[in-house]
């Protein structure tokens, strides 16, 4: 059996002297791996970049083989980001959170275009780390809905107002305002005001490590630990970027 499908490269790994696993998140088959031939050689090492948008054609005899990929790079995303390492962290994180998040072969189009509207955050100058590490977080936000685990963050689990939510339950994935939280609010998570659609413009660093602390409870509770998976690397570095600078003016 062949399709062809569009993909962005998630992760590749070396097989044998000169071919390579390479894991694809495609539009139309999901998260879906396959053997490169000549994929651990020089020729294809520029395409084969975590982020970079492929065209690929993937062949197997039953549907059930690993099968072989012939890949074409159409955008390569990751080049122009290699003097940004901020940019590349996010870039690199999305990638692994997806690659360890998303089931092989079921197709989610929403998770593909919500790394593409990512990607495009990235490559833009003129945005700084508090508009794209924005985008980041509601990729995961986004990606958690996906796979079943959608928050509720329109009003407060409580009383049911829209206005003043602070804090979400990690029991529920609601939202609670600061008014019903009362002597509990240390037990709850901080809902950041971008989420809860009070600010425009940058995003603070504060709120950013708020959303990522959200995103990330809700991760590792609901993915990463009922399949005995680890917070990717990748995402911790990241993580990592944003305890210690601000992203108001700039880049982390």
């Amino acid at each position: 059996m062949q399709w062809d499908d569009s993909g962005i490269v998630l992760s590749t790994r070396r097989h044998g002297e000169t071919s390579a696993i390479l894991s694809l998140m495609t539009r139309d088959h999901g998260r879906h791996p396959g053997l490169v031939r000549g994929g651990a050689g020089k020729r294809l090492s520029g395409t084969l970049q975590p982020g970079n948008e492929v065209r690929a054609t993937w062949r197997a005899r039953l549907p059930e083989h690993l099968g072989t990929y012939i890949v074409e790079l159409t955008r390569a995303r990751a080049a122009p980001l290699l003097d940004r390492g901020d940019r590349l962290s996010a870039l690199a994180a999305a990638a692994s959170v997806a690659e360890a998040a998303l089931p092989e072969r079921e197709a989610h189009a929403g998770v593909y275009e919500a790394m593409l509207a990512l990607l495009d955050a990235l490559a833009d100058d003129r945005n700084p780390a508090g508009i794209w590490a924005a985008v980041y977080v509601r990729f995961e936000l986004g990606l958690l809905a996906e796979l079943g685990f959608g928050l509720d963050l329109s009003h407060c689990a409580v009383t049911g107002e829209t206005d003043g939510l602070a804090y979400v339950s990690p029991r529920s994935g609601r939202a609670v305002s600061a008014a019903s939280a009362g002597p509990y609010a240390d037990r709850l998570l901080v809902l950041p005001g971008f989420l809860a659609g009070v600010r425009d413009g940058p995003v603070p660093a504060a709120d950013l490590r708020a959303g990522l602390r959200l995103t990330g409870f809700f991760l590792e509770r609901q993915i990463f630990m009922p399949h005995g998976v680890r917070e990717p690397a990748a995402r911790l570095r990241l993580v990592e970027r944003f305890r210690r600078e601000d992203t108001t003016s700039g880049d982390i």
